[in-house]
């Protein structure tokens, strides 16, 4: 059998995790800051908080930039649920903007023409998302963003290792803070980083920083500094004491038990030790997958070899996708689609979302199939992949 995303596990990885179930901390230890501290080096940003996955990120980054009911945010339909559902946590309004047919993102011309048709403050934020990998130009993004004084959310959960480059040529990681104002990733099995279940949220802001970190725990601060009830009511009766007791914590705000792990986040950081190794082996993939399909003229459009992709997917859009996919799971290849189009879902089209809307993104979802792709997938099995596929349009 052959998935189109699997997890790698290591014997490095597995003595990790094992040390960390051995040691006297199986969460809120020192585990977690130690894998925010690498990851956010390794996006190169300043501030990375560790979170139980990537939808609590999510919502902990809509809460963060304060997102109310009656707000609007504009997100691309091609993408998981989870991009729009953290709009929804907070009661504000999903607005949807169709993609850009060659690329598969959020079309910014599309969204300038929604924020230009409505008077200026009607849209609090943008949610664009590095889908498949491919990283969203967030410097034009956030020229846009600044015009109307909206917020950037960057999801990148598709996208670590990934970067676009700036106008002045520099390498922009996806997640690096330089241009969103948040980012998120997810360490589900077959992301790039594996955690079982893991989120972070990654930001150049140091007020957002902490006030994800409140968040992240049930809104409850111990720093001392930032109390606000009196000594004698942290004591619980009166006293003469100028400090607050080793026991004392205040939940100043509503938040949530979104947590990472500290096992969960020796995983990640072993895994992280070859981050590298894998976003290479990935690039190989693609390189391969390319070569041939662009010869292939029954294959309408393909993920292609773009500078800066992650390739946490490879998609391939064809005319008869249910046919190949069918086909391809009677030869045990597993693809995969992503994704039905959020509008189309039956929570949102009870907003009135309907089909039509977005004429790009629907076309998309009727051919698009996500192939195999991940670091372990050998020589044999993609040649295997690719031989099937071949042999299906040619009979087709």
């Amino acid at each position: 059998m052959i998935p189109y995303g699997k997890q790698q596990i290591t014997p490095d990885d597995i003595q990790a995790v094992v040390e960390t179930l051995q040691s006297d901390f199986l969460t809120q230890g020192p585990k977690i800051a130690e894998f925010e501290s690498a990851f956010a080096q390794y996006i190169g940003c300043k501030y990375a908080v560790a979170l139980a996955n990537g939808t609590a990120a999510l919502h902990l980054c809509a809460l963060a930039l304060d997102l109310k009911p009656g707000n609007k945010v504009i997100t691309s339909p091609i993408t998981f649920a989870a991009s729009a559902n953290c709009v929804r946590y907070c009661g504000a309004d999903v607005v949807f903007a169709d993609i850009d047919p060659d690329t598969y993102l959020l079309d910014i011309n599309k969204v300038r023409a929604l924020l230009e048709a409505s008077p200026k403050g009607t849209y609090q934020g943008i949610i664009p998302v590095d889908f498949a990998g491919r990283a969203v130009n967030l410097e034009e993004f956030r020229k846009l963003a600044d015009e109307f004084d909206c917020w950037i959310i960057e999801d990148a959960c598709h996208a670590p290792g990934g970067f676009f480059e700036g106008s002045n040529g520099a390498k922009q990681n996806c997640g690096n803070g330089n241009y969103a104002d948040l980012a998120i990733f997810s360490f589900h099995p077959v992301k790039h980083i594996a955690c079982g279940e893991g989120g972070m949220i990654t930001t150049n802001d140091e007020a957002l920083y902490k006030k994800l970190l409140k968040l992240r725990t049930h809104g409850i601060t111990r720093e001392s500094g930032l109390f606000t009830n009196a000594l004698d009511l942290a004591y619980g009766s009166e006293s003469d004491n100028t400090a607050y007791p080793g026991w004392y914590m205040e939940m100043q705000e509503l938040g949530f038990n979104y947590r990472l792990t500290d096992f969960q986040a020796a995983l990640g950081l072993s895994q992280l030790n070859r981050a590298d190794q894998g976003l290479a082996r990935r690039i190989e993939i693609a390189q391969k997958y390319s070569s041939v399909f662009e010869k292939e003229r029954a294959i309408i459009s393909h993920s292609g070899l773009v500078n800066g992709h992650a390739y946490h997917l490879y998609v391939i859009c064809v005319e008869k996708r249910a046919e190949l996919y069918s086909y391809l799971r009677s030869k045990q290849i597993f693809c995969q689609v992503h994704y039905i189009p959020v509008h189309l879902h039956p929570y949102y089209q009870s907003f009135g979302w309907k089909q039509g809307d977005f004429p790009n993104a629907e076309n998309y979802y009727r051919n698009c199939l996500s192939l195999p792709m991940f670091p372990t997938l050998t020589d044999e099995e993609q040649e295997f992949v690719i031989k099937e596929i071949k042999s299906f349009l040619n009979q087709a």
